[in-house]
């Protein structure tokens, strides 16, 4: 048993003050540091810094790994260079993504409070690295191919990774879970397939959907630069779906769709009303000219989100905190105090929500996955807390998962 001491504590009832919590693998109890110290006398007694505080681990609930290796190979500003150049560079840089690398990268979103990731992959190559590092993974088994003469074959690779990452869950803090690539990259036939294998197996899905102005014209009118890009690289002029149809195969399954930045708000009304939610990467929407989500319009809705880095592929670090400071440029029409405080909710007990985690809150019987921060000096105003915490922090000063100290 363990005793976390710290100024203030978040909890979904706000910061509270001159408690601490106590913990194994689970929080056993909230109380006073020395009501806890009655209860639980032979504790481990641990006093965070002055101008502490206490978080549930992040949750980063979208990125992609096997693209690690990428600095400066990939066109950013615009959707479709982007996406020729990966095609250009793809197999360089799978190539000279390692496992030391990615494990790297594994503990650069550990110092940054990440206990929790949605690891996106398209080949299975970081299964090893998701087994051995110690946080928890929701590995996302990606499915991509949209030409109909290889659905058995690309269904049947899918299906090897989906039991691979089944076999690990018991060993290791892995969720095994399907992702969808994107509506212009999956044909119907084996989308409905993998959409059927989440519900059998309850497990999470994800898929991007509408994340560049490109994607939105080749589906609504089989026009644009995706059509350029068909013909030179697959020898096809025609979309394999659209918008409604791509939508409405995911209605009997909550999903949680990536980036959605040039959905109309016909559309975002069309997910709410069916239990979806939202993969809200700013920068990589920035870097590469796709636009700005309106959180404001999912507020409306009650279309919940999550804040995820993306891959390296379409940004500069792995970091949640440089994550939400450039949410909080990005949307400035937003009050600063009461987007930072949805911000770090997009990040706790909403993102665990949407996977389907028994975490991302402090609270009893909830995992011990436990970030603590430290502010530079201590707040005059409890609620600008949220704010000086993502202005203030790159890295946080502990860390525990499952109850063990990681930082």
């Amino acid at each position: 048993m363990k005793i976390l001491v710290a100024d203030y504590i978040y909890t979904p009832q706000g910061y509270i003050q001159n408690k601490a919590i106590a913990f194994n693998n689970t929080i056993q109890a909230i109380e006073s540091p020395e009501n806890l110290q009655k209860s639980y006398p032979n504790a481990e007694i641990i006093h965070s810094e002055a101008n502490s505080v206490i978080y549930p681990g992040f949750i980063n609930t979208h990125v992609h790994l096997e693209f690690s290796a990428n600095k400066t190979s990939l066109k950013y500003g615009s959707f479709m260079p982007w996406l020729d150049t990966v095609i250009e560079h793809r197999e360089d840089l799978v190539g000279c993504c390692d496992n030391t690398m990615m494990m790297g990268e594994c503990e650069t979103m550990l110092k940054s409070g990440i206990t929790t990731f949605g690891a996106i992959s398209s080949f299975g190559n970081e299964l090893e690295v998701c087994e051995k590092t110690p946080q928890r993974v929701v590995f996302f088994n990606e499915l991509i191919g949209s030409n109909a003469q290889y659905a058995d074959m690309l269904y049947g690779d899918f299906m090897e990774r989906v039991k691979a990452s089944q076999s690990c869950e018991e060993e290791s803090f892995i969720t095994p879970a399907v992702a969808i690539h994107s509506p212009y990259s999956v044909h119907p036939i084996i989308l409905q397939k993998a959409v059927n294998v989440a519900k059998q197996y309850q497990l999470p899905l994800s898929a991007h959907f509408l994340e560049s102005q490109a994607e939105r014209q080749w589906l609504e009118e089989g026009e644009g630069e995706l059509k350029a890009f068909f013909e030179k690289f697959f020898n096809t002029s025609t979309p394999v779906t659209n918008i409604e149809e791509f939508m409405y195969a995911f209605d009997t399954y909550p999903t949680h769709f990536t980036h959605a930045v040039q959905a109309n708000k016909e559309e975002l009304a069309y997910l709410a009303s069916k239990g979806h939610s939202i993969a809200h990467c700013p920068r990589s929407n920035r870097y590469l000219g796709c636009g700005r989500l309106p959180i404001e319009t999912l507020k409306k809705l009650q279309l919940p989100y999550s804040v995820a880095t993306d891959g390296l592929s379409s940004n500069d670090s792995l970091n949640i905190f440089d994550e939400l400071r450039a949410a909080v440029m990005l949307h400035h029409q937003a009050p600063i105090q009461i987007l930072a405080k949805q911000l770090i909710q997009s990040i706790t007990s909403d993102a665990a929500e949407i996977l389907g985690l028994d975490c991302g809150k402090i609270e009893v019987g909830k995992l011990a996955d436990i970030a603590v921060v430290t502010l530079r000096e201590e707040p005059k105003r409890e609620e600008e807390i949220a704010l000086w915490t993502i202005l203030h922090t790159k890295t946080v000063s502990r860390l525990f998962i499952n109850g063990e100290k990681h930082v």
